[in-house]
């Protein structure tokens, strides 16, 4: 099944694709050092190291899917938030994509930001015209003028055209099996022609059932080989969390699979500052804590990978030990925790690399996606 991936970075979102068994026919990447990272990874496909703004889409064919993640600075939380004002802001142009290529499905991914209650209309107003993609705003209309039209299309109910049935949902990594607590909206559209019924994959993972491995039932220290003196002690709200669970569940554990930390991650890696295991995985010197940068616990899965201002990776890439000794995450760690496989190559400098998977979709969750997604078109 064939797919082109549009603001494709270090091709997180493509990787699990492709292992869910989509052929990247293109990807389009601005930035020069992901581009290389993808001619690495994907020798068989077409890399436009190009400007979405400037693209013939003609130059692709026929393709079954499209996916990628916009860039989400317009809407991040940590950013300045102009939305619509923002000149970053590529949904127009992801959409412009989806009407000229009009393929089966697309999948898109971007920050919790984007259902800040600030951004309701504009969020709206992306959902309708992925679903109308052919509704294009006219010369000199306001955004806000063609949205009042989408809506009237919308309600009306009797739209002739091309049209996709759109869901999304906010949705944390560590609920499918990664190790990191990271929030992303996903946007999935098929196209209505096809009929076909779409909703999420269920959530295999919870923190509940870590709480409970951990300190009902001591299961996650063994086996994990954890000594006594280096498990974790629950503090005073800890506690009730617990005694609520004993008491929700009884002598039952919760239905689902513990959340993956960094512990289990990162198993099998040595220490980086002793060994020469691999050329990803070297040690990194000035880590420090500072207030709102305490690192993530290595007993718990990652804080979100970041990839900071201005390319500069943010103070919570750090993995923070039993003792509150914090070392910066190497290269090979930082994938793990995207669930990127070991052999996969990231290219440029460690700063540029860690910009690079911050960026990134996690592949395991890419993967359960497009595994559904694959299933669902494949029977269409």
């Amino acid at each position: 099944m064939k797919s082109f991936e549009l603001f494709s970075g270090a091709g997180g979102l493509a990787e699990g694709l492709k292992i869910s068994g989509f052929n990247h026919v293109a990807l389009l990447e601005y930035n020069s050092d992901a581009c290389n990272t993808l001619k690495m990874n994907f020798p068989d496909s077409k890399v436009f190291e190009q400007d979405v703004r400037n693209f013939d889409f003609r130059e692709i064919g026929e393709v079954d899917i499209i996916g990628g993640g916009p860039p989400c600075q317009p809407f991040s939380l940590g950013g300045k938030a102009k939305g619509y004002d923002d000149q970053r802001d590529m949904f127009p142009y992801a959409i412009n994509g989806i009407r000229e290529l009009t393929p089966k499905a697309f999948i898109f991914e971007n920050v919790k930001g984007l259902l800040r209650q600030s951004f309701a209309s504009y969020f709206n107003y992306i959902i309708l015209q992925l679903t109308y993609p052919e509704v294009k705003i006219e010369k000199n209309e306001d955004w806000k003028n063609h949205l009042e039209r989408l809506e009237k299309i919308h309600t009306a109910g009797s739209f002739i055209g091309l049209k996709y049935n759109v869901v999304f949902r906010l949705i944390n990594a560590a609920n499918y099996g990664v190790p990191q607590k990271r929030e992303r909206v996903i946007i999935v559209g098929i196209r209505d022609d096809l009929g076909i019924e779409w909703s999420f994959p269920k959530e295999t993972h919870s923190e509940e059932r870590l709480l409970w491995d951990k300190f009902v039932t001591g299961e996650y220290w063994d086996r994990n080989n954890v000594s006594s003196k280096l498990k974790e002690i629950p503090d005073t709200n800890l506690k009730k969390q617990i005694d609520k669970l004993k008491y929700q569940y009884g002598f039952f554990a919760p239905d689902s699979k513990p959340w993956v930390t960094i512990r289990e991650a990162l198993r099998g890696l040595p220490d980086p500052k002793n060994s020469n295991f691999h050329h990803e995985h070297l040690f990194r010197d000035g880590a420090r804590v500072y207030p709102g940068h305490t690192g993530s616990y290595i007993d718990e899965p990652s804080k979100t990978i970041k990839a900071g201002d201005h390319g500069v990776p943010g103070g919570e890439n750090m993995i923070r030990f039993e003792s509150g000794e914090v070392r910066y995450l190497t290269i090979l760690e930082a994938k793990r925790i995207q669930t990127f496989p070991d052999e996969y190559t990231i290219t440029g400098s460690w700063t540029e690399g860690m910009r690079q998977l911050g960026n990134a979709v996690p592949v395991r969750l890419a993967n359960i996606i497009g595994n559904e997604l694959n299933k669902k078109l494949s029977h269409q």
